[in-house]
């Protein structure tokens, strides 16, 4: 979750890429990923393939319309980092680390690991997810880990892997259909995803071993707070190097605390005194 929302302002704001074209390039990288982990998780089992298919039935099209608004825009307004689109894209990053930090605060109740059967409000509600989501993603690059993960554990229910499971194989077809779609309007730098490829590798297979030392709670507070920062940058609103920094900031002092906290629930108990 959040490579996408990650690598989009990165590209921006350190490497100076204009706000098309780093999301272009990084929805036909993050696909190649998606594909991956898509194909590890149905060997898994842990997909429902026919709610990703309906949620792509709404997501797939309407990626597309976020495509053309995102080159209208561009004609219209520009292309640079404090453009329209720029501005959108910032926003995005404030909701998807807001987002992100509900789903680490809020606590779902796991599922029975029990047959899924779709029901119609399933369905339409899927479609309608679908929808919302795919608009954002093609417009943005931003919420096909966040958005979606998150309102699949409100509304269906499904266990959590199910729900990674499920999000991941769905974000494989939809970051292929926005991808393309950059590609044919000229926003994608086949360099960057490529050089973006040769990173990401080794650095997946070096995080996947860190994960299994830092909590949970943690990296998700490290990455909406680097979210938050980033989209207040591009939004440039009034102080915006300066809330940036303030959000980064609290961040910081948010995951001492988390620390230690964890450190006090793990430090044992001291032995009572005998009379």
């Amino acid at each position: 979750m959040g490579g996408g929302s990650l690598m989009t302002p990165l590209l921006v704001i350190l490497f100076g890429y204009s706000p098309s074209v780093a999301i272009g390039s990084d929805l036909l990288h993050g696909a190649v990923f998606k594909t991956v982990g898509a194909i590890r998780h149905r060997r898994l089992g842990t997909v429902q393939a026919r709610l990703s298919g309906w949620m792509f039935l709404g997501s797939g099209p309407m990626s597309l319309v976020g495509v053309a608004t995102g080159a209208w825009l561009e004609n219209r307004y520009g292309d640079g980092v404090q453009s329209v689109q720029g501005i959108i894209l910032g926003v995005a990053l404030v909701v998807g680390g807001v987002g992100l930090l509900a789903k680490s605060v809020l606590r779902f109740r796991e599922q029975p690991d029990d047959a899924f059967v779709l029901t119609r409000r399933d369905r339409v509600a899927a479609v309608l997810i679908g929808l919302a989501g795919g608009y954002i993603v093609g417009l943005t690059s931003v919420g096909s880990g966040v958005f979606f993960g998150l309102t699949m554990l409100i509304v269906f229910p499904l266990r959590s892997s199910k729900v990674v499971g499920t999000d991941i194989f769905h974000a494989a077809a939809l970051l292929w259909v926005a991808g393309f779609g950059h590609y044919v309007a000229g926003n994608v730098n086949l360099h960057v995803v490529a050089w973006l490829l040769v990173g990401s590798i080794p650095g997946v297979l070096l995080s996947s071993g860190l994960t299994v030392r830092l909590p949970d709670r943690v990296l998700r507070a490290a990455l909406a707070t680097t979210l938050l920062a980033s989209g207040v940058k591009l939004t440039d609103v009034p102080l915006a190097n300066e809330l940036a920094l303030g959000v980064l900031g609290i961040g910081l002092l948010t995951l001492i605390a988390l620390r230690i906290s964890r450190l006090t629930d793990a430090a044992p108990a001291p032995e009572a005194e005998h009379l």
